[in-house]
């Protein structure tokens, strides 16, 4: 009985509907220019940045990992840990506080492993 009426609403429910009252909520996808190739690693959406960038944190597995951002001198001036998911994880990372020069990201593991590293200027 309890099939019979599942199926009946199923019947209704789609009687009169067209391919076009179907809608399908679209997957997230990432933009092309933060597309990675490799299993692991970052990209940045570009290389100039003024108050905040888009950026793909690609990782094999979920984990939890850091990221650094060195500047000309190699010195760390800022540093976060971050949970990431097994694939693509785009994040934003702000930078209205550092000065104008030229900077490198880091993303390392939990072990200090360097995963991925690119580097950008701050305008």
């Amino acid at each position: 009985m309890k099939k019979a009426v599942l199926l009946a609403l199923v019947i209704i429910g789609f009687a009169g509907c067209t391919k076009d009252d179907i809608f399908i909520e679209p997957t997230q996808q990432v933009k092309p220019e933060l597309q990675i190739q490799n299993s692991v690693g970052i990209k940045l959406e570009t290389v100039f940045v003024t108050s905040e960038v888009a950026m793909n944190v690609k990782s094999e597995v979920a984990q939890s990992a850091t990221i650094k951002i060195f500047d000309i001198a190699n010195r760390v001036v800022s540093k976060e840990v971050v949970n990431v998911k097994a694939g693509d994880n785009v994040l934003k990372v702000y930078t209205s506080a550092l000065p104008s020069s030229a900077y490198r990201i880091g993303l390392f593991d939990a072990s200090g492993k360097q995963l991925g590293i690119t580097d950008f200027n701050k305008l």
